[in-house]
């Protein structure tokens, strides 16, 4: 089928209707009834059915066809012949389009002879086009097919006219209807997912969603922040295992598979490093989303929890119970320990000062004598240290509590400790916030821990470093820490070093209670310790008090 060239267009002439008429009153009716039924049409399809078929019945034509194109709707076409609705295929797209570019006259013609604008599905030797006018512009045409001339008389081409005005005006009210529809949902969907995405970045747990060929589809906004935070525009769309390459590629992939396999969640515990060296503790859950049709797994979303503060809890009561275990047997065994510690040590300096006096002098092993009564002596005293230590960590800590400036504890501490010429090449630096709130506390043993954690950041620099005392208030708690520049805690030691007895010292050099004293003394304060280290680069110890009359949350 080709639409009428140049050349053919002479065939097609505006329709000059013979000089009879017929009574208007069945016309009318037809068109009032043919109004309301299309005041609730509201679908230019249903439209363009409603109208082609009325109108076929009515003018008793071999064929009546509906097409126009539409924006934002494409073309919108309909056909009845004298069997009933007929196929899709009535009528070329690409025809139809090639017509509108030919600007056919404004008002209705007919087109005789052989009638090509139509496919070839029945019997008709005119056809009368009626062009639609939809703002402003031609858009379609009602196109009316008879099988002979003498059917299409001037009643029956007024009724085509005002039929396609009426279709006209009700094509275009729906396709503004549709339009607007259209675009309400549009902006609900928009809207909805904007919600959704709000949501989803509100929520305090890192979150992102993986579909079958493990692409990811969803990346919230925590996941985007942090140490381990990747930007969203960065992941979406992109295979999970590329996006996540820092992490073991087997290990993420089993976690992934099992949660399709099985359809069950998976929660794992991980740990990671923060820049600062701090460890974070995580609960990642992968929880499988079915297709409500299929039930089967289509997605896994993967939620990131931080419990680094519940772990820390958890680990905190626990050492606090083993502090006190210790701390009560301790109390038990330490003066029963003393008195023979105290009577061996007593005992070698008394055979230590006879051999000074020559009285083993025919003894061939005297030289052996005195060194083994030496080493009886250091190692009597180095229990005596840590009997004393014991003690120290085992005393319910019931001193005086006074108003007390941590400024003056750490400029004291520092003092102390510039004068004690322990390490080489090490610079003490103070950093000390203004109007920093007091803090009801018993200054001696403040500085007692703050003084241990200096001691041991100093022999964690054995080539010379910075130590930093640094004291700041934050609303109602005061911060004070403890830096140095030393090699750092291992990953496997930072879980215990609160510990009693655990040291990383040599033997003889450290007895593994000091860390425990200070965290004895600040929890007695009411305060929390915390550490963080980088191989290295150094540690932080840092204690957080509660101003005066509060109690650290």
């Amino acid at each position: 089928m080709t639409f009428p060239s140049t050349a053919t267009k002479a065939k097609v002439k505006p329709y000059s209707a013979p000089a009879d008429s017929r009574d208007p009153s069945p016309e009318l009716r037809f068109i009032s009834d043919l109004g309301r039924s299309l005041l609730f049409t509201v679908h230019p399809k249903k439209v363009a059915c409603r109208v082609s078929g009325a109108l076929q019945l009515r003018v008793n034509a071999e064929i009546c066809v509906f097409v126009a194109e539409l924006e934002n709707i494409g073309v919108v076409s309909c056909g009845f012949d004298k069997h009933g609705q007929l196929e899709t295929n009535f009528i070329d797209k690409q025809r139809f389009e090639k017509w509108l570019k030919l600007l056919p006259p404004q008002i209705g013609y007919v087109e005789e002879n052989e009638a090509e604008f139509l496919s070839k599905g029945c019997e008709r030797s005119i056809e009368y086009i009626s062009p639609l006018h939809i703002n402003g512009e031609i858009k379609g045409a009602i196109i009316v097919g008879f099988a002979m001339r003498a059917e299409l008389d001037d009643s029956r081409a007024r009724l085509i006219d005002a039929a396609t005005q009426m279709a006209a005006m009700s094509v275009n009210l729906s396709a503004h209807y549709e339009a607007a529809i259209n675009t309400s949902i549009t902006r609900a969907k928009e809207e909805h997912r904007k919600f959704t995405e709000a949501i989803l970045d509100a929520l305090p747990v890192s979150l992102y969603v993986v579909d079958r060929d493990y692409r990811i589809v969803t990346w919230n906004r925590h996941r985007e922040i942090g140490s381990q935070g990747i930007p969203r525009d960065s992941a979406i769309g992109r295979n999970v295992f590329n996006v996540l390459a820092r992490y073991p590629e087997g290990r993420v992939r089993e976690e992934f598979e099992r949660a399709f396999d099985t359809g069950q969640i998976q929660r794992i515990e991980q740990q990671t490093a923060a820049e600062d060296g701090s460890t974070q503790h995580w609960m990642v859950s992968k929880i499988p989303m079915r297709d409500p049709d299929t039930n089967e797994v289509t997605h896994v979303i993967t939620v990131g929890e931080d419990v680094t503060e519940r772990v820390e809890a958890i680990h905190a009561v626990g050492r606090a119970e083993k502090l006190a275990a210790v701390g009560r047997l301790a109390a038990g065994v330490v003066h029963e320990i003393n008195n023979p510690l105290a009577t061996i040590a007593a005992c070698a300096e008394s055979l230590e000062q006879r051999v000074e006096e020559g009285a083993f002098e025919d003894c061939e092993a005297v030289d052996d004598l005195g060194e083994y009564l030496g080493l009886i002596k250091s190692e009597a005293f180095r229990c005596k240290s840590i009997t004393t230590g014991l003690l120290d960590f085992s005393r319910v800590r019931t001193g005086a509590r006074n108003l007390i400036d941590l400024a003056e504890i750490l400029r004291s501490s520092a003092n102390l400790l510039s004068h004690q010429k322990r390490g080489d090449n090490i610079k003490i630096e103070l950093e000390i916030a203004d109007n920093l709130p007091q803090v009801k506390a018993d200054g001696g043993q403040l500085q007692q821990a703050v003084i241990a954690l200096a001691t041991n950041a100093i022999d964690a620099m054995p080539e010379g470093g910075t130590l930093t005392l640094a004291v700041s208030g934050r609303g109602n708690r005061v911060s004070l820490e403890v830096r140095d520049t030393g090699v750092g805690i291992k990953t496997d030691d930072m879980s215990k070093i609160f510990e009693p007895f655990f040291t990383t010292k040599e033997i003889g050099k450290g007895t593994g209670l000091g860390l425990a004293v200070c965290y004895g003394i600040i929890t007695d304060h009411g305060g929390r310790m915390s550490v963080r280290s980088n191989l290295g680069k150094g540690t932080t110890f840092t204690i957080v008090l509660p101003g005066a009359g509060n109690r650290v949350s």
